[in-house]
């Protein structure tokens, strides 16, 4: 599909006019609220100043996206095959777009009654809900798909946590002898560039589930039941890698501060250590097409980080507030996604 063809489309048929809109500020929020935890620690070290470091993180967003897609679309690919929305393509194009609504109610929602969430986990339980409802059943799940999603929880915070350690423990081995004022000197600039690579990887894993779910809405429009074996096009790469850019460039100093300093104080060359090891594991995950939290990932890895001197540094609230977001957001948003399809196809 073209962009002139899609954008011609996009005038003319309100329901996807709608799911663009809602996919695109979804996008645009994930590169708000996320994008600020790849730079979180490089901030709270002194490495680099907030400004630079938003900016820097903008730049390898928009090329994480559109890079990492174009060598390696697995990410979307399980995204868009893990549901079913059936052969009617104008109801799957409808119960797409209360998909994406119900996302934004439960969003709003929990954040009014601090309930901790993830946009990732959000659009994964949207779109099963809306699949759900409209083939009345499990029949909607592609559970050799959806199994991925499994994978993705306990890989977020078991690498997540191992590679924190790992990484960390093998760095203050390895300059156990180094004169500390020597190594700060190192760390300073290797954290620079293990917050770089955790930003592209962020775009790399998030720009590619809404990569899919916009993927999913063209193809229905243009009576495409499924997306197996089609080309994602390299305009739509572009434009969901510059939405997610221009929405880190405006990323919260408050979430910076929230991951890099309640959660763990760290030191440079322990930050460097859970930006490298946290872009590792954003990277296995994504070449093997599994989709995961970046926020639950870098999180675990400073937590991984933290483990290394005493685990008494380390703030369990925040696995507590992972947990909630799985106990809350998967049938929360789910069942919201499961009636906002039915009446959308019942009201249009």
């Amino acid at each position: 599909m073209s962009l002139s063809y899609f954008i011609q489309q996009v005038f003319s048929n309100p329901a996807l006019a709608i799911t663009t809109l809602l996919t695109l500020g979804v996008i645009f929020v994930n590169g708000w609220t996320d994008a600020p935890n790849a730079i979180a620690t490089c901030v709270t070290t002194r490495c680099m100043r907030i400004r630079p470091a938003v900016i820097m993180a903008a730049v390898l967003n928009f090329f994480g996206v559109l890079v990492m897609t174009q060598l390696n679309a697995s990410v979307a690919s399980t995204i868009s095959n893990m549901v079913d929305f059936g052969g009617n393509t104008h109801a799957a194009l409808i119960a797409l777009c209360a998909a994406l609504f119900s996302i934004v109610v439960y969003s709003v929602g929990a954040s009014m009654l601090g309930i901790p969430t993830s946009e990732s986990h959000s659009l994964i339980a949207g779109l099963s809900g809306a699949a759900i409802a409209i083939q009345g059943g499990m029949s909607g799940i592609n559970m050799h798909e959806w199994v991925k999603v499994i994978y993705g929880l306990f890989a977020s915070l078991l690498i997540g946590f191992g590679m924190g350690w790992i990484v960390c423990k093998v760095v203050t081995l390895i300059c156990a002898g180094i004169d500390r004022r020597r190594a700060n000197g190192f760390f300073r600039y290797a954290q620079i560039v293990g917050a770089a690579a955790m930003s592209f990887m962020h775009g790399a894993q998030d720009g590619q589930k809404f990569i899919g779910v916009l993927f999913l809405g063209m193809a229905f429009c243009n009576g495409q039941s499924s997306v197996a074996g089609v080309v994602i096009p390299v305009w739509l790469m572009i434009l969901c890698s510059a939405i997610m850019g221009v929405g880190t460039s405006v990323g919260g100093e408050r979430i910076i501060k929230s991951v890099g300093q309640d959660m763990v104080r760290l030191e440079q060359y322990q930050g460097f250590s859970a930006d490298l090891s946290s872009a590792l594991c954003l990277l296995l995950m994504t070449v093997l097409g599994i989709p995961v939290s970046t926020t639950h990932t870098k999180t675990s890895a400073i937590m991984g980080v933290g483990a290394v001197r005493r685990l008494s540094a380390i703030n369990f609230g925040v696995v507590r507030d992972m947990m909630l977001t799985w106990v809350f957001t998967f049938p929360g948003c789910g069942i919201i996604s499961f009636a906002m399809a039915k009446l959308f196809m019942f009201v249009f």
